[in-house]
């Protein structure tokens, strides 16, 4: 029988899931946790950050773009891609000498409007606040050979405001990236992984080539590119709503036909 744990702290739970299809991984925060943080999950010691990439490695896994997710089918070398959302200045700090040191590229999902900021949408509702990369960091960020993407221009829930607004956050926030960095920005993250059918249309209409989500799971060709799972990244952790989660997942999993 699966066990499969709600999120991913080492590889050994999840080495049949990732090979049915292609594991993309979530990211938030590197390194150590200020007081009075809420979401502690959110935060990923820089020690566990380089063991989980070294035990990647050491399997055999392999850097995946997105580009490549959508495109081909899962290969007989396992690929795995690595994302980070909102783009906090600690991912810059803690992440980019593991990467380079065991191979991998990541793509960061920045907040357009906010570089250079705070992330105010966590803490007008109470959590720590955090700065997220400035201009400067985030061309370093690109210079290491990394991606970025879009996670809108204010960070909202998409499906809660005007369809207009909604537009706005993802084609103004796809204009002012491209035009401040100079690359194509081709990928889009739903914030607080709340989207819906009209969402995910003006993400399309919008021209990124791949949306995702917090849905989790792994991706086949059969995975539509606007509506990719991902498995969350942090350290383990036991409490009663990580084993409620751990139920869920469980059962999403049996229901799929998975195990």
């Amino acid at each position: 029988m699966n066990t499969l744990p709600p999120y991913y702290s080492s590889l050994a739970p999840f080495l049949s899931l990732f090979a049915s299809g292609h594991p993309i991984l979530t990211y938030h925060k590197l390194g150590p946790r200020p007081r009075k943080v809420r979401l502690r999950g959110l935060y990923l010691s820089a020690e566990l950050f380089d063991q989980q990439l070294a035990e990647l490695r050491a399997s055999g896994f392999t850097n995946e773009p997105l580009s490549q997710v959508i495109t081909e089918p899962p290969a007989s070398t396992a690929g795995i891609t690595l994302t980070f959302d909102d783009g906090y200045q600690n991912a810059l700090r803690y992440g980019l000498e593991p990467l380079a040191k065991h191979g991998f590229q990541a793509i960061q999902y920045l907040v357009a409007n906010r570089l250079g900021q705070l992330n105010d949408w966590d803490v007008r509702v109470g959590e720590a606040p955090e700065p997220l990369m400035s201009e400067p960091e985030v061309r370093d960020w690109l210079a290491a050979g990394h991606e970025i993407g879009s996670h809108t221009s204010t960070h909202p829930y998409l499906t809660r405001i005007p369809i207009n607004e909604a537009k706005n956050e993802i084609q103004d926030s796809k204009k002012r990236l491209e035009d401040t960095f100079g690359v194509p920005i081709q990928h889009f993250c739903y914030p607080y992984g709340d989207w819906n059918p009209i969402v995910r249309d003006i993400v399309i209409e919008a021209g990124y080539l791949t949306a995702v989500t917090t849905d989790f799971g792994v991706n086949t060709l059969e995975t539509s590119p606007f509506e990719l799972k991902r498995i969350t990244a942090r350290y383990p952790s036991k409490n009663w709503r990580t084993a409620l989660r751990f139920l869920q997942n469980l059962f999403d999993h049996r229901k799929n036909g998975a195990d």
